[in-house]
This record gives structure tokens, sequence and C-alpha cells, in this order.
């Protein structure tokens, strides 16, 4: 039993994984949706959303099964509900690289920020990609020290998403209201995925370490 045990806990990390990297591919492509105005990527992107709430829900449901029939204890117990809020986070990850796919497919054959501040949604999608690897190495090598490079990446997200508002906000800004909403939404999408990236590697921390810091940074 205790072999069957720990085969399923190896399971669920490697299904983890798996959505991890799915979430990874989703976000790159959505950017390269978004920067290009490419519909037939951004459906890519949000048909293949359905891959990962499938992953999730199989995820969820092994877990669960395991909680009620193996009774774990101590870090096994760590992991399974780590894994459960992990793959939540995840799967919210997935669903903003939908929404930001969904956004490119409703302005073709327009891009949807202004050329005047591309430069924000560049850096702001290239980092989030880097959250997104970055995650899905720290779940497959414990690596606590990728939790400092993710917390960095984070921190230069929330700076261009502020930033986004003061260009907004600027006097000289003079384009129109519906390109100011979806400037807004896109940001915030690219926000809270960063945002869900820094959640996952603090449940990781939490699974090595046993230690529970919600808001502390991460180092």
């Amino acid at each position: 039993m205790r072999k069957v045990f720990q085969a399923e806990l190896h399971q669920i990390g490697e299904e983890l994984i798996e959505i991890s990297q799915l979430v990874s591919e989703a976000i790159q492509k959505a950017d390269s949706a978004f920067r290009g105005a490419d519909t037939e990527l951004a459906q890519e992107v949000i048909a293949a959303d359905a891959r990962i709430d499938f992953l999730q829900n199989a995820l969820d449901e092994r877990a669960i099964d395991v909680l009620a029939l193996q009774g774990p204890v101590a870090s096994d117990l760590r992991m399974i509900v780590g894994a459960l809020r992990m793959s939540a986070s995840l799967e919210r990850m997935g669903d903003l690289a939908r929404h930001i796919a969904q956004l490119a497919r409703l302005r073709f054959p327009a891009n949807v920020v202004p050329e005047r501040i591309r430069p924000i949604f560049d850096e702001l999608a290239d980092l989030d990609f880097q959250i997104a690897t970055k995650v899905t190495e720290l779940l497959e090598t414990r690596n606590l020290e990728l939790n400092s490079e993710i917390n960095a990446a984070n921190a230069r997200v929330n700076e261009l998403h502020a930033s986004v508002f003061r260009a907004i906000a600027s006097e000289d800004w003079n384009e129109s209201a519906p390109t100011a909403v979806d400037i807004t939404l896109a940001s915030r999408y690219f926000e809270r995925f960063a945002d869900h990236g820094v959640s996952v590697s603090r449940k990781v921390t939490y699974l090595v370490t046993g230690e529970w810091h919600p808001s502390a940074p991460l180092t």
C-alpha cells in the first residue's frame, strides 16, 4: 500500500509539472498572438485551455481520492493539499493567457496596444514567460533559489503595470476609450498571471520547508 501511495504522490507531482508546461506554452503563444494580431494563434490558445482545465480536474480528483483513502500525514499531507492549491493557480494562469488571446482576436486586424506603450507590454509578456518557465523548473527541481528570480520578475511586472495607468492618466493620452479599456484589462491579465506564479512558488517553498509565510518576500 505504501508503494501505491508513493506512486500516487509522484503522479500528482508529474501532473503539476505537465500543467505548468502547458501554461508556459499558453502565455508564449498568447503573447505572440497579442503582439502580431494573429487570430489563428489566438484561437489555438483559446482551444488549448480546455486541456489545462481537464488536467486540473483530473489532478484534483486524484488528490482528493488519496486524501480520502490513504489518510496522509505531515509532509505527505502538505504535498497533497499544496498540489490542490497549486493546480488552481496554474489553471487560473491558463485562463489569463486565454483572456490575452481573446483580446487579440477581438481587436483583429488592429493591434490591441498603441505603438507608444508597446514596449511596456512586450516586457510584461517576456517577464510572464520567464516566471512561467521558472515555476515549471521549480516544480521539477524544488530548487528554492529560483524563488528570488520569480519574485524579482514579479516586482518588475508590478512596476510596469503601474506605468500603464500613469500613461493612461497623462495629459498627452489621446487614445480612444475602448483602447484604454483594452490595455487596462491586458495589463491586469499580465499582472495577475505573475501573481499566480508567485503563489505557486510560495507553495513549493511550503512543501519543501513546512513553513508558511504568505506575506513575506521570497528569497
